[in-house]
């Protein structure tokens, strides 16, 4: 399904004549519209409407222009596809919602715009194509004004300013006597009259650091070098920050896609979440053998996972929970997967919902599908963007155990690594070998407990354990 985003702007400062038709005009507010002689030149910019990059999801901040379906001087319909823009999770093609020429383009292939910036015109008529273009073109020229940027070189010049305006205040001598309640204590154990004192804080304020030093505790001319070497090193800091780090002979540095770049700033955000990890060790012996039954009719390891989480969230609602504004949490009333897969040039995380209501055959169905459509980026946003719980499998890969990093947004990510034949002591102590795969899940400490966690992975793996429930 494509996305028709395409919106017309009307500029702010518009004029009619009586001749214009009202019905064709939708105005949201009226805030102070003059009828001028200069209603002419108002009728044909308003025939020439800005195509914008369309926001595509709620994490897109800017748009690659994959390709331009249609070209300068097509005539469009309504509801026909003209660009196909790169969002940060899938290429998606784009409708127009107006009848017109596309007159300009703005934006060429393979370069990227914010979400909301002019991406290409639309004329009315013939008539305005020209003057699309020149629009065009003045817009294109704008951006190459930044040269004003130089200015910042001054702004160096002045740091040497703190220097006098520390001296000022020093040189401001205390018009009445003001000191600390600490420094009124030390004046009073060393006997020193704090009256002759003289205070060196603010305003003049007597410090204990003044009380020690009339007191002989501490000379009065260190205390001055103690405040001005932390000033000089703060200075100093930003040169030693500057020089960059030398390149290596032979690099090459590649720019983000915009799915990379998507993905470094969703780790960044999940930094300011406090997290904790639970590891739990889940014997597989049934899980195998169910697997093995049910691998010919189109059924995945992986929706057997995302089956046996979703049955054990039913149970622990809480860890289902997501917390997004820090002084809140929702308790989200689907149960919705959502399961990391690695594609070509970044990571997605198609998202399997209600997987608690639909059953095994139709889950793994559903998840082909799914994975089909991340490949070839062509997923919607709902079917990328909705999920409450995250699964990541490397135990394909052969990987025993991994820590994943929780999405923001979530309440909770579960890492599964390999199912390996251990060494496992029973009751008595007798030992036999069982297949026991090792499961990390990383949790938003605000809303998911210890307690909570660790009840959530010991109903997983009795669920696991004892799979027959998975096929009902």
């Amino acid at each position: 399904m494509s996305s028709s985003l395409l919106q017309s702007r009307v500029p702010p400062q518009l004029s009619f004549t009586s001749s214009l038709n009202k019905s064709q005009w939708r105005f949201t507010t009226l805030p102070a519209v003059t009828f001028t002689r200069r209603a002419k030149h108002s009728t044909v910019n308003a025939k020439i409407r800005e195509i914008f990059m369309p926001a595509l999801s709620s994490t897109m901040t800017e748009g690659k222009i994959v390709s331009w379906i249609k070209s300068e001087g097509d005539v469009l319909s309504k509801g026909e596809s003209v660009v196909v823009v790169e969002s940060d999770k899938a290429d998606m093609d784009v409708e127009t919602f107006y009848d017109g020429i596309l007159a300009a383009i703005v934006v060429p292939e393979g370069e990227s715009a914010p979400v909301g910036a002019p991406i290409g015109l639309l004329a009315e008529t013939e008539a305005e194509i020209e003057e699309a273009k020149a629009k065009a073109a003045s817009s294109g020229s704008s951006p190459a004004t930044p040269p004003p940027a130089a200015p910042p070189a001054p702004a160096v010049a002045p740091a040497p300013a703190p220097t006098p305006v520390a001296a000022a205040a020093v040189a401001d001598g205390p018009r009445k006597i003001v000191s600390t309640p600490y420094a009124k204590k030390l004046a009073k154990q060393h006997k020193v009259d704090i009256n002759k004192v003289v205070g060196t804080g603010p305003f003049g304020r007597i410090t204990p650091a003044d009380v020690e030093a009339a007191a002989g505790i501490v000379p009065v001319k260190s205390v001055a070098p103690v405040v001005a070497e932390p000033v000089a090193a703060a200075a100093a800091a930003p040169v030693k920050s500057a020089p960059a780090l030398p390149d290596i002979p032979g690099a090459t540095i590649v720019p983000f896609t915009t799915m990379q770049a998507a993905v470094s700033k969703n780790m960044i955000e999940s930094l300011s979440v406090p997290t904790f990890r639970v590891g739990y060790p889940v014997m597989t012996d049934a899980l195998d053998a169910l697997y093995a039954k049910v691998k010919s009719k189109g059924v995945t390891m992986t929706a057997l996972l995302a089956k046996a989480a979703a049955m054990a969230l039913v149970q622990h609602p809480v860890v289902n929970a997501s917390c997004k504004d820090g002084k809140s949490f929702t308790y989200n009333s689907s149960i919705n997967i959502a399961v990391a897969v690695a594609i070509n040039g970044g990571l997605i995380t198609p998202v399997l919902q209600d997987a608690d209501k639909l059953d095994l055959y139709l889950l793994s169905e559903k998840w082909k599908e799914l994975v089909e459509k991340a490949r070839s980026k062509q997923l919607q946003p709902h079917e990328y963007n909705s999920g409450t719980f995250t699964l990541s499998n490397l135990g394909m890969f052969g990987v025993d155990r991994f820590d994943a990093i929780l999405p923001p947004g979530q309440g909770a990510i579960m890492a599964v690594g390999a199912s390996k034949p251990t060494p496992i002591a029973d009751k008595d102590g007798y030992f036999s070998v069982k297949s026991q795969m090792l499961v990390n899940v990383t949790a938003d400490h605000r809303i998911v407990y210890g307690a909570d966690l660790a009840a959530f992975l010991k109903t997983f793996a009795k669920i696991v354990q004892e799979p027959d429930s998975l096929t009902l």
